[in-house]
């Protein structure tokens, strides 16, 4: 199977797909038989309860961790390349850690990444008064716009995003969501969205599915998901979490944090 990856323009409107997926830990699995896909310009949400398994599929697809089972595919060819490659080949990766250097201005996290200023305002006219202020004063809801923005700006071509809307106010998640929206709208960005919050999601995406203890219960065009939000949520999203997963995503996290700082697929550190 390949670990090389092309930078030129995907064959195949079929961006990212995996199938018969199995992920986790060591040689525990949380994350069975998945089947999923995402085209160029085309959101796509996965959504499910805490501790589904929704963050460590999203860091197998990425690149992250090593699939237990099952193939990835990214702009059309098999691949086992690790994050880094996959970011160099146009995948971004935004985690649900804040991904911005702390210390450095949000003019220089958006240099380090190699994105002009003029082009991160264009996605979040807001970030013009923050550009000379220290990373670490911005609010959370700040700094998720230009993580964000440096994401897409990156000519990505594939955005997977992990709990954008974690701890921020409704008005910042809709203007986040919105964000990816009009990237895959204008530009044929493909976008994976993890998210918990159903409403939010659906709002913005063209498919979604959704996954209880690592397996994908539920599929379907967006809008027919949406007519089934009440079902979804009192039979799906208010299940218990998968427990293997939290305790070993959680040591993973730690692991790379202590190691390289987090894992922040679409930062400078892996660009």
């Amino acid at each position: 199977m390949s670990t090389e990856l092309s930078s030129t323009e995907p064959t195949s409107r079929i961006l990212l797909e995996c199938r018969e997926l199995s992920a986790g830990y060591g040689e525990i699995a949380v994350v069975h038989h998945l089947d999923l896909k995402v085209e160029a310009g085309q959101v796509v949400t996965l959504v499910g309860a805490n501790g589904a398994g929704k963050s460590t599929t999203l860091l197998t697809l990425a690149g992250a961790m090593p699939p237990l089972g099952g193939e990835v595919l990214l702009f059309g060819s098999p691949t086992r390349a690790p994050l880094h490659q996959r970011a160099r080949a146009g995948l971004s990766l935004v985690t649900e850690e804040r991904s911005v250097i702390m210390e450095l201005t949000a003019a220089q996290n958006l240099r380090l990444a190699k994105v002009s200023n003029e082009s991160a305002i264009s996605v979040f006219p807001e970030l013009q008064r923050l550009l000379h202020r220290p990373a670490g004063m911005l609010s959370g809801g700040e700094q998720q716009m230009l993580t964000v923005a440096r994401a897409l700006r990156r000519r990505a071509k594939l955005l997977l995003a992990d709990e954008l809307s974690l701890g921020l106010a409704p008005r910042v998640v809709e203007r986040l969501l919105a964000a990816l929206r009009a990237a895959a709208d204008e530009q044929g960005v493909g976008v994976l969205l993890v998210e918990q919050h159903i409403r939010q999601a659906l709002a913005v995406a063209d498919y979604g599915y959704v996954m209880q203890r690592g397996r994908v219960v539920l599929s379907g065009p967006a809008s027919e998901l949406r007519d089934r939000q009440g079902e979804i949520e009192k039979w799906y999203l208010a299940a218990q979490p998968n427990d293997a997963d939290l305790t070993d995503r959680r040591r993973f996290s730690d692991s790379k944090t202590s190691s390289n700082g987090g894992v922040a697929g679409e930062n400078h550190r892996t660009s």
